[in-house]
């Protein structure tokens, strides 16, 4: 399918659009959800394929096929609740109202504000099952997905401490919220893994192997005892995953094409003025 034109009139939408989101999230109490679709519509990127089915940020999730995926049991409702918000705005891609989702969800429960660019072209080819990370394995399965997506040991890290918004639901074969405040973004996700299992908290085994591998624990440690640091590098690396495969439209040069316009007249009148000068001296001689 091909990229919707982003012009002035598609980022219009795009802003009326996030205003709807903000209302929606907030009345149904859902950004855990919304982010996860976010999250799970990205997260199947392959940046190894260059001409088969790469997966990412394509809306790609809300097929059958896909929903159908063991990683994205509940996710119809988030599919759903979207619709009431594609319905509204028809002309935004379903790529990109899912990662506008996200992004909203992140930042209406306290987290950061997340640079958003929109432009993402929808796809009716979904990849196949098995690309998403798998909460039952350790630290080697996070980097080989994750490194398959062009993301890095900081990326891990960051991006795990999203958990703090929500539940692990028995798709994954557990079930609990993982920090104390699961409708808060902050540090406390880092802050509890450090502490261990306590207080009933979840901790899933790639949970587990963010604090025992020495390259993952250095990041936890940090971003525990600074929310701030963690909010940068959260913000950063949700934009990298929210564009995995998807080049963002360049801006039209108006500010440079101004600029060469006034240098041009300005070149004109120092040339006018230096002739005129030339001129009255020639004529002193």
């Amino acid at each position: 399918m091909a990229a919707p034109v982003v012009n002035e009139e598609y980022l219009k939408e795009i802003e009326k659009a996030r205003r709807d989101l903000r209302a929606l999230i907030y009345s149904k109490n859902c950004a855990p959800i919304m982010l996860r679709i976010a999250w799970h519509d990205a997260a199947t990127y392959d940046a190894r394929l260059k001409t088969r089915i790469p997966g990412g940020p394509n809306g790609s999730i809300r097929n059958k096929e896909e929903l159908s995926h063991s990683g994205n049991k509940g996710l119809e409702t988030a599919v759903e609740l979207c619709e009431q918000v594609k319905a509204k705005h028809p002309k935004i891609t379903y790529a990109d109202l899912y990662q506008l989702a996200g992004v909203v969800a992140v930042e209406i429960t306290g987290g950061p504000s997340i640079d958003f660019v929109p432009g993402r072209k929808d796809s009716n080819q979904s990849p196949p099952e098995g690309r998403l990370p798998d909460a039952k394995l350790g630290a080697s399965h996070l980097r080989e997905v994750f490194y398959r997506m062009g993301l890095s040991d900081k990326d891990i890290v960051a991006l795990s401490g999203g958990h703090t918004l929500g539940k692990e639901h028995k798709r994954s074969g557990f079930q609990g919220p993982w920090t104390k405040e699961p409708s808060k973004f902050d540090n406390s996700y880092f802050v509890d893994l450090l502490k261990g299992e306590t207080e009933g908290l979840l901790q899933l085994p790639t949970d587990k192997a963010l604090v025992e591998d020495p390259v993952f624990r250095r990041y936890v440690e940090l971003y525990a005892r600074d929310n701030d640091a963690f909010f940068r590098d959260y913000a950063v690396s949700h934009k990298k995953l929210s564009e995995l495969g998807f080049n963002p439209p360049s801006p039209r040069p108006k500010v440079v094409l101004t600029l060469t316009i006034a240098a041009a007249v300005v070149a004109a009148l120092v040339y006018d003025k230096c002739e005129s000068f030339i001129k009255n001296m020639t004529s002193l001689i």
